[in-house]
């Protein structure tokens, strides 16, 4: 059998971006349980999402006593003080306790420790962290700067690198769209966390979006650049079967990448202390869901657009390479 009988065979086999209805299908499943938490937590709380004192501002106090206690006796001495919003729970063991409260200052501070000490003896402080409302807001505003900012700057990068190619600005939006999924995907995550183990959106929760918008849309661009070098040798076929032999061609390198990274994100999710467990587990998700949405949805959307069709449906008149529609 020759190599190019060889090929065909394989695009046969993984045919991708024909497949793609199935794929948008799982993005959608993946998404939809996030959507439903953002408008769930928007009814019942006035945030889309779980904001840490990051965002909002208040004060985190962790603390490791001698023997174990109670959250609720904790509490305790901070309602005493006229700390009435304050929430406490256990956090590894039952002698562990992380306290949540509003900002206070080092002689509150003084003053709560004096307190607990008295009835519970002496602690260890294991971590404390005081932000204020207006640097909580400050800190948000610039969250979603930073996230609108970097999305813009790929789209022109995209578009302005693929200027080559006919429609150069449809392939960074389809990237910024992967992006996108991503995001989402990863809040899908973390609204179910928030339900199961209470888990917050933090200033590492950003870091890890940001750090997965960079893995994400570098893996987008080596499948687009492959893309673009396979439409100027093959431009007599399909645009769709260009790009599906270039995701073929891309696809060991994309999973190969992602392993790698997955195994160092697991040594540290394992060997790594409490503090880093939930930053390393929303960074596998993101991660994850980069690599899917690489290789199944930002191509797939980019023929998508190119066929005008969402869902592969053996168009007769689907586009060549070089942008000609013409018959099957």
């Amino acid at each position: 059998m020759s190599l190019s009988i060889q090929i065909r065979e394989t695009e046969r086999m993984y045919a991708i971006v024909e497949r793609r209805g199935l794929w948008f299908t799982i993005s959608a499943l993946f998404i939809l349980p996030g959507i439903i938490f953002m408008i769930w937590s928007m009814a019942t709380h006035g945030t889309p999402l779980p904001l840490s004192i990051d965002f909002t501002g208040g004060t985190l106090w962790e603390i490791r006593f001698s023997e174990p206690v109670a959250p609720a006796d904790v509490r305790k001495i901070f309602v005493d003080a006229g700390f009435t919003d304050t929430a406490a729970f256990n956090v590894e063991d039952d002698r562990t306790v992380q306290v949540k409260l509003k900002s206070i200052d080092i002689e509150t501070k003084t003053q709560l420790a004096e307190a607990l000490t008295a009835r519970f003896g002496p602690f260890e402080e294991r971590l404390y962290r005081s932000i204020g409302p207006t640097m909580g807001s400050e800190v948000s505003r610039a969250a979603l700067i930073a996230v609108v900012v970097a999305s813009v700057l790929i789209l022109i990068y995209i578009a302005g690198a693929f200027r080559q190619v006919s429609h150069p600005l449809r392939y960074g939006t389809c990237a910024v769209i992967a992006l996108v999924h991503d995001v989402l995907v990863t809040i899908s995550f973390i609204g179910v966390m928030n339900l199961i183990a209470g888990w917050e959106v933090d200033a590492l929760f950003l870091t890890a979006i940001l750090t997965v918008i960079g893995f994400s849309v570098n893996d987008t661009i080596v499948v687009f650049d492959r893309i673009r070098e396979n439409l100027r040798r093959y431009r007599n076929e399909r645009f769709a079967t260009v790009t599906n032999r270039s995701l073929i061609e891309t696809l060991q390198r994309s999973i190969a990448t992602q392993v790698t990274v997955l195994l160092v994100l697991v040594a540290i999710l394992v060997l790594g202390g409490a503090s880093l467990r939930q930053f390393m587990a929303t960074m596998m998700v993101g991660m994850i869901s980069g690599t899917y949405s690489s290789i199944f949805n930002a191509t797939a959307l980019l023929v998508a657009w190119e066929e005008g069709s969402l869902l592969h449906k053996g168009n007769d008149t689907a586009p060549l390479a070089d942008g000609r529609q013409v018959l099957a």
